[in-house]
């Protein structure tokens, strides 16, 4: 009797949960079917015969931070409103400090790019907070991918799109954009970066990881390596999963490419994990985050404004080592004081004298944008490693530049520094090359195995590991004849300009078929 008992407790348990979800699913449905008149009404677009506009939702809670993941988003927006009439981008943005008109000049004056104000729309959320690594001290992905969950339920609580595309890779928003709109929206990505990479998982099965907010130390021992191994192979299993939801996904490198299939193929979780999920808790978890089977992800490089910077003098250059990255940990600005202390500590006829002409310094500037104190707090940290090495008169940083000041660095510097590990891909070291500087990069990902590479059989740049190796790179760069010089010069434009341009990016994202899925 009990047995029965119990059963037929769980019977009504899911029949109200049947019922609940589906009432709560209706609610939003009918919200956003409101919604979607009222912003029709406020940008002014009449529905006629021949125009039934569609909404294509972009989730990129930091569309205003001003890197290369923004540049991405903003020209294929601007793309679609020049190809394509009857699409409204509907933009999900945490940015509530500014207003659409705000955000739209910032882009201009940012990236030159013009967009439409009556064919864009923003929903602003209120829960970017959830987000933040700093919210996160302890299993930062795990509450990071939860954050991203309920930050997404707040997006979709507002408006529903007609097709969904994450352009920050927040995956595991797809489970949860798929149960909240009962499946019937299409969902693709473009994928800048792994939420979890299986160089990650080698690091931790090999090591173990030491983590605080600002660094990731290798340890040689660890007591909890074993748990800390399997929590990053499971987080990676449902990061799968999450992945499986997608309809299209779109890479910015292959070494993004490489990562995401091998992910998605499953082939690094082994039986036990499989084995976890064929029982309860857990079962429940694989059934709420999977798919279906995700087409094998296709390379789309980011945009890269090379027009204007390949109209660069190569000529007159100025001894200006150049940084171009937001400031933020990942990048790994720290190496590259370090780099540049080791190169006037062994040579020192690049230092600035105190008295007389400083004809033979060489100055290193660090130009990136700040998206919160976070971040401006990591310029002070940077300031202050700057004094502690003696270089700090060598050492400039300029923080949230507009577009032209920008280009106007460009414009004169001689090397382009790059020294984040495992970068994606590197837009910056692209305008580097395309603005004739010779770009230095670390030895790993994107601007290893796509960017800094042979032209025609000869070098582009130089790559480097340790500062050791950096320093003595530029020491070679700021060495060498004008003639070996104009060459590198002239390769590094030339392989920019016709490999990573804007027009090569909107071909490889129509050729995505995103528009099929907008019905």
């Amino acid at each position: 009797m009990g047995a029965a008992l119990s059963f037929l407790s769980l019977g009504f348990s899911l029949v109200a949960f049947v019922l609940a979800y589906g009432a709560y699913t209706e609610v939003i449905w009918s919200r956003s079917l409101r919604a979607r008149q009222a912003i029709l009404d406020e940008l002014g677009l009449k529905v006629t015969q021949t125009t039934n506009y569609k909404f294509v939702g972009f989730f990129h809670p930091y569309c205003n931070a001003g890197g290369g993941g923004e540049r991405v988003l903003w020209t294929a927006i601007a793309h679609i409103q020049r190809e394509h009439k009857d699409i409204v981008c509907v933009v999900y943005s945490g940015d509530i400090d500014a207003s659409k008109q705000e955000i739209i000049d910032k882009v201009k004056a940012r990236f030159a790019i013009n967009l439409k104000p009556l064919a864009l729309y923003f929903v602003f959320l209120k829960s970017r907070a959830l987000v933040e690594d700093s919210r996160w001290p302890r299993f930062t992905i795990l509450g990071q991918s939860l954050g991203s969950m309920y930050l997404v339920w707040e997006a979709m609580s507002k408006f529903i799109p007609d097709l969904y595309i994450d352009t920050m890779g927040y995956a595991f928003t797809f489970p949860a954009v798929a149960w909240l709109t009962r499946a019937s929206v299409p969902i693709g990505a473009y994928v800048h970066y792994p939420t979890i990479s299986t160089n990650m998982l080698a690091r931790v099965s090999g090591e173990g990881w030491k983590m605080s907010e600002r660094t990731i130390v290798l340890c040689p021992t660890n007591p909890l390596l074993t748990s800390r191994d399997s929590y990053y192979r499971l987080t990676m299993y449902y990061y799968a999963l999450s992945l499986s939801h997608a309809r299209f996904l779109m890479v910015n490198s292959s070494w993004t490419c490489g990562h995401i299939a091998s992910i998605v193929s499953r082939e690094h979780f082994g039986p036990a994990i499989e084995w976890a999920h064929r029982v309860t808790p857990l079962l429940f978890v694989k059934l709420v985050l999977s798919g279906t089977a995700v087409r094998f992800p296709e390379i789309v490089y980011p945009p890269c404004d090379t027009r204007e910077m390949a109209k660069f003098s190569l000529e007159g250059r100025e001894r200006i080592i150049l940084s171009v990255a937001q400031f933020r940990p990942e990048k790994n600005l720290p190496a590259q004081l370090q780099a540049f202390a080791q190169l006037l500590m062994d040579h020192p006829e690049y230092k600035a004298p105190q008295k007389g002409s400083a004809k033979g310094a060489v100055r290193l500037i660090l130009l990136g944008g700040a998206r919160h104190q976070d971040d401006l707090d990591r310029v002070e940290a940077l300031r202050a490693l700057a004094k502690e090495l003696g270089i700090e008169d060598q050492v400039s940083f300029v923080v949230n530049a507009p577009y032209p000041e920008m280009l106007g660095w460009l414009s004169r510097s001689s090397i382009g520094l790059s020294t984040m590990v495992d970068e994606h891909f590197g837009i910056n070291v692209v305008e580097f090359m395309a603005a004739g500087l010779i770009p230095l990069t670390h030895a790993s990902g994107g601007p290893f195995n796509d960017i800094v590479v042979p032209y025609q059989s000869n070098p582009t740049g130089f790559h480097a590991k340790t500062p050791g190796e950096f320093a003595a790179a530029m020491h070679e760069i700021l060495t060498m004849d004008a003639a070996t010089e104009k060459a590198y010069r002239e390769r590094a434009r030339q392989w920019a300009v016709e490999r990573f341009s804007e027009e090569e990016f909107v071909k490889a994202w129509e050729g995505s078929e995103w528009r099929k899925y907008v019905r």
